[in-house]
């Protein structure tokens, strides 16, 4: 799991912001389908005789699908969208609770049947969460892991039962525990469980549930498992060493060592009394925990072990990592064989009836023949290898050319995603990105409308790059990453409103074409406007009358703080969205928002309903939409000298230097020279084709304007008769 600055990793940033920063995520046409790797797996059976079965993946993208199978399909029926980094792990809980973990620090639960609507966020992790682990006949028990260290286990039943919020004071000091829906939570008190296995209680706090911390792991957890009956949870991560623990209590029972690399994948049977891991070191082991020693050690692999799943009985295992490989092994026999391998490595797998489910870095996932109700089918057709019990020992055969032959060429179905984007450009127009995605697609994407104008297909992006180069200079405005497999557009104040255009230039028809428009407040208004017509449609016009905000009393507060605020005299017209800045609805790109007393979420723009804490949106954000204010400006003017162009015969109009706004359209320049050159001219030395012809070589008058900051905007037009033609040169290219 490797650190990534992005809209996700907000807390953790090394990048210092005084403000609060919001970002949208640009969907793809096709929502249905998963954009990035696919780090997670839960196959859920209802009780429903006559019910189908689900699958849910969670992904790199940050959002969680819901699967619904029959024997030749795979339809996504709902998609669950909040968390705002990669989705790390999901696990079941109870007849119909999908809890999922993430490296926004949160675990959120969810309705198995729910269009997709995130019931609880459970805050308590100061860094990514990278697994979950939950008992199947405790339904109430479930336990997480991170990259800090922690291990957490929670009961749902105490966890998810709201109650009303005692005062307004409650809300703002609350800084951890559980949110949703905007209600706090009742608090047991914290157990917080030393490396010497003392048990030290604090006291109870007064804003909300926090679980039972099980404190031993002095370095990142990457695994769990516990027993059927919630009575033991097994971890695991770079110290190489499998820690036992009672969740219960959260103290330590035991540590178990002989992987020499961090450990990636545990599993328990049903009743606690044996351990499986799976380790970097390329080991698989199984563990006796009555005995507290490995019993047998599986070179099976030739890379790190990344996933284990077992069969009911706990007899055979199916293992996958970074080899690109999926191994069965019989757990008596010491017998394996190589079932298949792919291009991707193996992130987790899951067993379902007589398949399996693998789950990779690649945005499809694959289900493969199994014969998970009689695995010893799979050997009785050959090609099966004794595994040794020296990781060596595999690495060497694969050296030496026996590599085993996997049984399986192809999967029996794939549930296909979509190629994720790897690289990105920002063009000079700051209004257009060019990304390349992984199947080499290289595309033109509309920032502004969230759209993509122009796929170009597999070409070569550099040269696609070249291409569309503009000698234009606009002040960058936004940031973008593709970490989620997808662009994430950040906005941070005050340097999101350093960017306006011309109207004319944007083709905004009705608005005088000499207004500036800026960016990024009319950006703002494309992705609210529909929160904003909710909102007024929830507590009437009143609520956004004049622009103010009716309950928001923390804008006007940070408002007043700075001594100086910009109201935009431009915009007449608040609350049209111009077609410049009109975002998709068929495929609606994703706000998201660190939040405040709820913690961070992500939801499509589409779906805000009007009732979103106001305190959950950046105060700046919604001062610019509802109160039209922008932060103070920097650097309003631009200096710049109009001098003659080398070689010609003109007179310097000017000695001095000349300035200008931030933008400056280049028809006033030209303007400005006809005005020194020819106002007071008579009409007779003009000549009938309208150009000059006062002593200049071929009728042209040539002049260069060099900007100080090289922000001349292209866009001559045609000038009326009887006017000279002029060229301005900036840098000494034609403007």
């Amino acid at each position: 799991m490797h650190r990534v600055g992005s809209a996700g990793n907000t807390s953790n940033s090394t990048r210092p912001r005084k403000e609060k920063r919001l970002t949208y995520v640009l969907n793809d046409a096709d929502d249905t389908k998963h954009c990035a790797g696919i780090n997670c797996l839960a196959v859920w059976k209802p009780l429903a005789p006559d019910g189908h079965d689900y699958l849910f993946t969670g992904s790199r993208d940050g959002t969680l699908k819901r699967w619904e199978l029959t024997e030749e399909a795979a339809t996504c029926s709902a998609t669950f969208e909040s968390h705002i980094d990669w989705v790390n792990d999901a696990v079941l809980a109870g007849d119909n609770t999908l809890v999922s973990c993430s490296s926004d620090t949160t675990l959120k639960t969810w309705n198995c049947l729910s269009d997709g609507t995130c019931t609880r966020t459970l805050r308590q992790h100061s860094d990514y969460v990278t697994c979950l682990a939950a008992a199947e006949k405790n339904s109430n028990a479930v336990a997480s892991g991170g990259l800090g260290g922690e291990v957490f286990v929670w009961d749902l039943e105490a966890a998810l039962t709201p109650v009303s919020k005692s005062s307004d004071a409650m809300e703002e000091d609350c800084s951890n525990g559980i949110n949703g829906s905007g209600n706090s939570l009742p608090i047991t008190s914290l157990r917080t469980i030393s490396s010497s296995n003392s048990i030290s209680l604090h006291p109870t706090p007064p804003h909300g549930y926090v679980p039972v911390a099980a404190k031993g792991h002095k370095e990142s957890v990457y695994a769990l498992a516990m027993n059927d009956s919630g009575t033991l949870l097994v971890s695991g991560g770079t110290e190489k060493v499998v820690r036992i623990w009672d969740p219960r209590t959260g103290s330590k029972t035991m540590k178990l060592r002989g992987h020499t690399d961090n450990i990636r994948a545990l599993l328990l049977d049903s009743t606690g009394r044996f351990c499986l891991s799976g380790s970097s070191d390329s080991m698989i082991r199984l563990w006796d925990l009555g005995q507290q020693r490995c019993v047998h050690s599986y070179a099976v692999h030739t890379d790190s072990v990344w996933a284990l799943a077992s069969t009911p009985t706990f007899s055979h295992v199916y293992s996958g990592g970074r080899d690109l490989s999926l191994y069965l092994t019989d757990l008596a026999t010491r017998e394996s064989i190589l079932l298949c391998t792919k291009e991707h490595p193996i992130l987790q797998l899951a067993l379902h009836d007589d398949g399996i489910w693998a789950a990779t870095t690649d945005s499809s996932v694959r289900r493969w023949p199994a014969e998970g109700r009689n695995p010893q089918k799979v050997f009785q057709r050959g090609g099966s290898f004794l595994a040794g019990n020296l990781s060596f020992s595999r690495a060497r055969a694969s050296l030496e050319g026996s590599t085993p032959v996997p049984v399986h060429k192809e999967p029996s179905f794939t549930i296909p995603g979509t190629p994720g984007i790897v690289q990105h450009e920002i063009l000079n127009n700051r209004r257009h990105v060019l990304t390349k995605d992984t199947a080499g697609s290289v595309k033109l994407w509309e920032i502004t409308r969230g759209i993509v104008v122009e796929d170009y297909g597999q070409v070569s992006f550099e040269e696609k790059k070249e291409e569309l180069f503009e000698m234009v200079s606009i002040p960058a405005w936004f940031t973008v990453d593709t970490r989620l497999g997808s662009l994430s557009v950040h906005l941070d104040t005050p340097q999101c409103f350093s960017a306006e255009m011309y109207s004319a230039d944007l083709n905004i028809i009705g608005k005088p074409e000499d207004d500036k428009v800026n960016l990024a407040r009319e950006t703002l208004k494309g992705l609210l406007s529909h929160w904003l017509t909710k909102r007024k449609q929830r507590f009437g016009s009143q609520s956004v009358a004049n622009g103010e905000v009716a309950s928001g009393k923390e804008i006007s507060t940070r408002s007043i703080t700075h001594s100086r605020m910009e109201i935009d005299g431009n915009a007449e017209n608040d609350s049209m969205v111009y077609p410049p800045f009109e975002f998709s609805t068929v495929s609606p790109p994703s706000i998201i928002t660190e939040g405040s007393q709820g913690g961070p979420w992500r939801k499509k723009i589409t779906d805000l309903d009007g009732t979103e804490d106001e305190k959950d949106f950046p105060w700046w954000c919604l001062d610019c939409v509802l109160n039209n204010r922008l932060p103070p400006r920097e650097n309003t003017k631009c200096s710049f000298y109009l001098q003659a162009c080398e070689g010609s015969t003109v007179q310097i109009l000017t000695q001095g230097k000349l300035s200008a706004p931030r933008i400056l359209r280049i028809h006033k320049v030209v303007n400005y020279v006809v005005e020194k050159m020819v106002l007071d001219k008579p009409v007779d030395s003009v000549n009938p084709d309208g150009t000059f012809a006062s002593g200049l070589p071929g009728g042209q008058s040539q002049h260069s304007a060099v900007g100080g900051d090289g922000s001349f905007r292209s866009g001559l037009k045609p000038w009326q008769k009887l006017k000279p033609s002029i060229e301005i040169l900036c840098n000494n290219q034609a403007s």
